[in-house]
């Protein structure tokens, strides 16, 4: 299957651009998509998914923009032309 993958921030610098496609297996989860990513990407490694394989805390991953935590977390199926947006933790303000 064809997914569209969107990163922002410093995830946007760990892969060089805003929007990439890649192919996965069909039954992929967002899970298997994030460790493929953290593998092909140095800069990501760690960074997406704990040890026991969760989503690191105050990420928002969204698959074609609802969070994933509200749905299945990193189990959450995927099918093709599904867009999965990355967005690092985000601080700031006064």
């Amino acid at each position: 299957m064809n997914l569209e993958l969107r990163s922002f921030a410093t995830f946007r610098e760990a892969i060089g651009r805003k929007t990439i496609e890649r192919e996965y297996e069909d039954g992929a989860t967002v899970g298997d998509v994030l460790a493929a990513l953290e593998s092909e990407f140095d800069g990501l490694e760690g960074r997406l998914l704990d040890d026991e394989g969760a989503i690191q805390p105050q990420l928002s991953i969204l698959k074609n923009g609802r969070d994933v935590t509200h749905a299945q977390g990193p189990e959450t199926p995927l099918e093709s032309g599904d867009t999965v947006s990355l967005f690092p933790p985000v601080a700031g303000g006064r």
